[in-house]
């Protein structure tokens, strides 16, 4: 399989092609840009993936944000993922993408609730913040990904979380 993936940070915003040869359930090679690297990938809790590339071993937690990209958090630096997989459709949307349904609201990384943005029974639009958790010392906003009511909100200020675990319910 091959995609294109751009990624954003601070300072930074590279595209790379990555090409992922898998045998059954295994990766048998990755090539970064056209060069070979050795690689494996663990997924080690929801949300959190441990990543081993050329002999350094990374742990990368994912969450996906209002406009469709993932959101990549690495010890103390983030980055916006888009992958463009070239087998997609084409003709699809490119805009925010807002889901349908009921969705969970689940922590991207280990935490503490610093701030709750929203209460239950609350009107809640798309990309509104709902809950601030300080990881590493930074504060994530928590976001909706859809408009609605706030069904359930299964944190307080000053609660630790783990990573994956479910903050909220938005119907």
């Amino acid at each position: 399989m091959k995609f294109e993936i751009q990624l954003t940070g601070p300072g930074v915003k590279r595209k790379h092609v990555v090409r992922l040869e898998r045998n059954g359930d295994a990766c048998s090679s990755v090539a970064i840009d056209g060069e070979a690297i050795d690689a494996n990938a663990v997924q080690i809790a929801p949300n959190a993936i441990s990543v081993m590339l050329g002999g350094q071993s990374f742990e990368i937690h994912v969450s996906r944000s209002v406009n469709g990209a993932l959101k990549l958090h690495c010890g103390a630096h983030e980055f916006s993922a888009d992958i463009i997989d070239p087998r997609a459709w084409r003709g699809r949307k490119h805009g925010p993408v807002e889901v349908e349904g009921r969705q969970e609201i689940l922590a991207p990384m280990p935490g503490k609730v610093v701030r709750l943005l929203a209460a239950v029974g609350d009107a809640v639009e798309a990309g509104q913040g709902l809950v601030v958790v300080e990881a590493m010392k930074m504060q994530n906003e928590i976001r909706s990904p859809k408009s609605g009511k706030l069904e359930r909100l299964l944190v307080r200020e000053g609660q630790n979380v783990n990573a994956g675990e479910a903050l909220a319910w938005v119907e």
